[in-house]
């Protein structure tokens, strides 16, 4: 098999996790500036080129659609605002609300409960 080709066989099956990580760490080289409404465009567009390409979603992406339900609870929500609409409410700015997401979805990670103690 050419080096070419193995190389895209060897691609990670699991990527989510790791841009985000990646988007936390150097958030201006993705989205400009610290903005949630740009992580969560960013994310669509990521979910949607998926889809366009066929390819099915992982388990970190099944696992991530438990986030929404996740911030619902954890601040009593009941409409269909998104999780990054929700966070950005309860946040004093684009930049809290991105150092946020962080923050939830750390604990989101982590399995703890979405009730805040």
């Amino acid at each position: 098999m050419p080096e070419v080709a193995q190389q895209i066989v060897a691609v990670k099956t699991e990527y989510l996790y790791d841009l985000l990580a990646r988007i936390k760490q150097r958030p201006g080289m993705y989205l400009g500036n610290c903005s949630i409404t740009r992580l969560r465009m960013l994310l669509d567009g990521y979910g949607m080129a998926r889809m366009e390409l066929g390819l099915p979603r992982t388990e970190q992406e099944r696992e991530f659609n438990g986030f929404q339900d996740w911030i619902q609870k954890r601040y009593n929500i009941t409409s269909s605002h998104g999780w990054d609409s929700i966070i950005l409410f309860y946040s004093a700015d684009e930049r809290d609300a991105f150092d946020n997401f962080f923050k939830l979805f750390e604990k989101f990670q982590n399995g703890e409960s979405p009730l805040p103690s």
